[in-house]
């Protein structure tokens, strides 16, 4: 097939997107700076900045002074020009934030969910009623969001409907934006697996920041991971790399969620340690109501609980183990410990996890990388969602809901 050619339009386009994502990330920024981050003549900075402000997508934000000049004009994205919301559908609640696209949240609404496998079109209805609920705390019109992000359990089949496969909660290619749509929601959904928004977050505003090679570990009841390489997130044939709980760590070992045997996930998922901590004491019920104040329990006891100190120190070991399993297949630079049990986790026992991957992995491969905590906390999954509508509109150079007719020459 013979190559397509690149018209002036396209031209056009590609450079609204370089210089609107110049200035998300980096700005503010002036015309002058603009060119020389981008490489872009000062007279194509002068017109597409021009068409940015006219749509409304970028405003003046100051002045700076310049050497014997004029001050120049500093430039910003528009915080105001409209809102994403990010969607976090975790296995025993849902997470929902707002922001404007200067990111800064302006309201949360958590809304939990009960029952162990919770039904796909009971959380679409509850992710319509909490959506509207967000929106009137943050006194938003839904008319001004541009789009809504949603961060999933399992696997997503990316189309014209995306479809969520999660068969440890019993989803098979559920269309979850259509089960909102249908509860009267308007905006335009972005539906990601759950690892993959978090690492997202992670790359753009967290622990991830200046790395090309990095692996963002999720642990929460279940466990995912999101491998950057070259600075793009690996999706694999169907966008289902990165199922990094379902790798096996032992064979014909623990029962997995998933159906197989010896998952990662059932070692070092929070649904996995509190299984093994409750036949550790003879099957015993552990205090507290939730998987993440059980987790808390189990952790403060290790001071003055044997049981709890074994349950805790083999845990280290998986996940060191797992951890060194990434760093000999992907020669990450970072990899980054995340969800709510790796928080729990890692910041009680980082150097641990360290010491335990480093007696798994390759020496010189581990020499290379660095293990960190994430620095976007337990909500970094919402964060992440809510980066997919600014993604779109960040390499459209447009409002992805309106094409702009951009001029052809």
């Amino acid at each position: 097939m013979r190559p397509r050619r690149a018209t002036v339009r396209d031209l056009r386009r590609r450079n609204r997107s370089t210089l609107l994502s110049t200035l998300f990330f980096e700005g503010p920024l002036s015309r002058h700076e603009l060119g020389g981050h981008t490489g872009l003549s000062a007279a194509t900075v002068s017109n597409v900045v021009g068409e940015l402000i006219d749509d409304g997508l970028v405003v003046e934000a100051g002045l700076v002074e310049s050497d014997g000049g004029r001050p120049r004009v500093l430039l910003r994205v528009n915080p105001s020009y409209g809102h994403v919301v990010g969607i976090d559908v975790g296995e025993t609640g849902v997470t929902m934030e707002v922001f404007d696209l200067a990111m800064t949240r302006l309201a949360t609404v958590i809304r939990p969910l009960d029952g162990d496998l919770p039904a796909a079109a009971v959380v679409g209805r509850l992710i319509a009623e909490g959506f509207r609920e967000l929106l009137a705390s943050a006194d938003v019109a839904e008319e001004t969001v541009i789009g809504v992000g949603m961060g999933v359990p399992g696997t997503v089949e990316q189309g014209a409907t995306a479809r969520v496969h999660a068969q440890t909660i019993g989803w098979d290619g559920v269309a979850l934006a259509e089960l909102v749509h249908a509860e009267g929601v308007r905006a335009p959904f972005f539906v990601e697996n759950g690892a993959k928004t978090l690492g997202q977050a992670e790359m753009w505003f967290g622990a991830g920041r200046g790395t090309r090679h990095a692996v963002i570990a999720l642990i929460g009841s279940g466990v995912g991971a999101t491998v950057i390489t070259d600075g793009t997130t690996y999706r694999g044939a169907t966008s289902s790399a990165g199922e990094w709980g379902h790798t096996t760590l032992s064979f014909g070992g623990r029962p997995c969620r998933c159906g197989a045997l010896g998952c990662l996930e059932a070692y070092v998922g929070a649904e996995g340690i509190l299984d093994r901590y409750r036949k550790a004491r003879g099957g015993r019920a552990i205090p507290r109501e939730d998987e993440p104040s059980q987790l808390d329990f189990l952790l403060e006891s290790v001071e003055r609980s044997t049981t709890a100190a074994g349950v805790v120190a083999d845990t280290v070991g998986y996940l060191g183990a797992g951890i060194a399993n990434l760093v000999n297949l992907f020669n990450p630079e970072r990899i980054v410990l995340g969800g709510w049990a790796g928080v729990a986790l890692g910041s009680r026992l980082l150097p641990e996890i360290r010491t335990a991957t480093a007696a798994h992995a390759l020496r010189h491969a581990y020499e290379q990388t660095s293990i960190v905590l994430c620095e976007l906390g337990q909500d970094a999954v919402a964060i992440g969602a809510a980066t997919l509508p600014v993604e779109a509109l960040l390499n459209l150079g447009s409002d992805p809901r309106v094409r702009p007719q951009v001029p052809a020459i």
